[in-house]
């Protein structure tokens, strides 16, 4: 993590220290802390001004429990600690992170997609992580506050950046980009993920493209062409390379003999065989965009397949969980789009088990788009030849796809206690039961103290 002095920090966030910083300006402090009841000793504070509260009211108690400086908004004069008056205390976290960034000298991989970011950003970690030291974003710490922080809790020795990204509107990537300058920038996918506030999948597009705008010259920009609204508004003429990798042939390299069990997903990628212990068709692409990043930097791809092996990602992700009965359960229930339902719907309706149970929850933030999307899943499974054995819905949108579904082996839960007793009940040997939902669901809450 960060290690500097007094000194170092106000110029790093572009502030200026009072007196009583001004005379222990030499002191030594390690690391950053934006909350008191996770701060540890040494730290630099920064409160925030928020709509419902002021962190400025917590920095006596951040000095009780051993910060070494605070930054501050109000007049740092008059204060009776070491304080570094900045006009914005955001602002001067991001700009502490950015000058941070530029004295460890990682090389970064910037990531983002409407699904599959975190599941990529673990592969990432995973194919790189025998050959560098590498670190990568804890959780989804992956905005304007969470991803400077990740920054700042970098090693100095660390060799890697995995930055994942996320956005709630047009500019957060562009914003996340400028302060990462990534070596490698890598989409995941282009889905329905946040089309509330940008309205369309095309503004979802042109968002996501948003993390090559301070891309390095001499980087290299990864993607799918796979998904077309982003084919289409990626300029081919670059500075930085470009590299794609996909199920269609229109790919530079493109994936090949995909089977999933139970076990995990097999595939071919540049004529070496794959086996990732993770389901699902998407999760293949995930990681042969892995795997080119990691070429970039030196990994074979020998080693990237003896890594992936070995592959562990973030739980709820196509996470498979079996049961003393002999049940696999395939808690996905992490997020949901529509993308990422189907594509979970259509692994477990591939998987030979007898017994097949859906849990779809609801997904959530499609504003306008909320019927339409949802019902696009019932229509999918009214399309397949998969044979469910029973179909619940769970939350006010999943109900839409209730009502599409045209089997008769579906069911509208109200509540989670009636939905955790009715999957239960299913337990058995070989019984297969997906849960999906988007993370306001939790509908994992079925399998609690199983």
């Amino acid at each position: 993590m960060i290690e500097a002095t007094i000194e170092q920090i106000a110029i790093f966030c572009g502030g200026v220290m009072n007196d009583r910083a001004e005379a222990v300006k030499n002191t030594m402090i390690k690391g950053v802390s934006i909350d008191t009841r996770t701060l540890e000793r040494g730290n630099v504070f920064v409160p925030f001004k928020g709509e419902h509260a002021d962190g400025h009211k917590f920095i006596e108690t951040a000095f009780s429990k051993g910060a070494g400086v605070t930054l501050s908004e109000h007049d740092a004069d008059n204060m009776d600690y070491p304080a570094i008056h900045v006009t914005d205390g955001l602002s001067a976290l991001q700009n502490l992170a950015q000058e941070y960034l530029k004295t460890v000298k990682p090389a970064v991989i910037a990531v983002t997609g409407s699904n599959g970011k975190t599941t990529t950003k673990d592969m990432l970690e995973c194919v790189l992580g025998t050959k560098y030291k590498v670190q990568k974003t804890p959780g989804n710490f992956n905005n304007e506050i969470g991803m400077p922080l990740t920054i700042l809790q970098l090693d100095k020795d660390t060799e890697i950046s995995i930055l994942e990204m996320g956005m709630d509107k047009v500019g957060d990537i562009n914003f996340l980009s400028r302060m990462a300058e990534p070596d490698i920038a890598v989409i995941t996918s282009v889905g329905e993920s946040h089309i509330e506030m940008l309205g369309s999948r095309e503004n979802i597009a042109k968002a996501k493209y948003e993390i090559v705008d301070y891309l390095k010259d001499n980087g290299t920009f990864i993607y799918s062409r796979d998904y077309p609204l982003l084919d289409e508004i990626v300029k081919k003429d670059t500075a930085y390379d470009i590299q794609t990798a996909g199920l269609l042939e229109a790919n530079q390299y493109t994936i090949g003999s995909v089977t999933e069990n139970e076990q995990g997903t097999h595939f071919t990628f540049k004529d070496v065989q794959f086996d990732i212990p993770q389901l699902g068709i998407h999760n293949a692409l995930n990681a042969s965009l892995a795997v080119l990043a990691g070429e970039k930097l030196g990994v074979s791809l020998k080693e990237a397949q003896g890594n992936l092996s070995g592959l562990r990602v973030t739980s709820m992700r196509m996470e498979r969980i079996m049961h003393e009965s002999g049940t696999l359960i395939v808690n996905d229930a992490y997020n949901a789009s529509k993308a990422s339902m189907i594509s979970a719907v259509d692994t477990v309706g591939r998987m030979a088990h007898k017994t097949k149970i859906l849990v779809l929850a609801d997904i959530l933030e499609l504003g306008d788009y909320k019927q339409e999307l949802h019902e696009d899943v019932a229509y999918f499974i009214n399309e397949g030849k998969y044979q469910f054995t029973k179909i619940y819905t769970f939350g006010d949108g999943a109900g839409y796809i209730h009502d599409a579904l045209t089997s008769e082996d579906k069911e509208h839960i109200s509540s989670i206690d009636e939905l955790r007793d009715k999957v239960q009940a299913h337990f058995n040997e070989d019984t297969v039961i997906l849960l999906k939902g988007s993370r306001g669901m939790a509908v994992e809450r079925v399998i609690d103290d199983i």
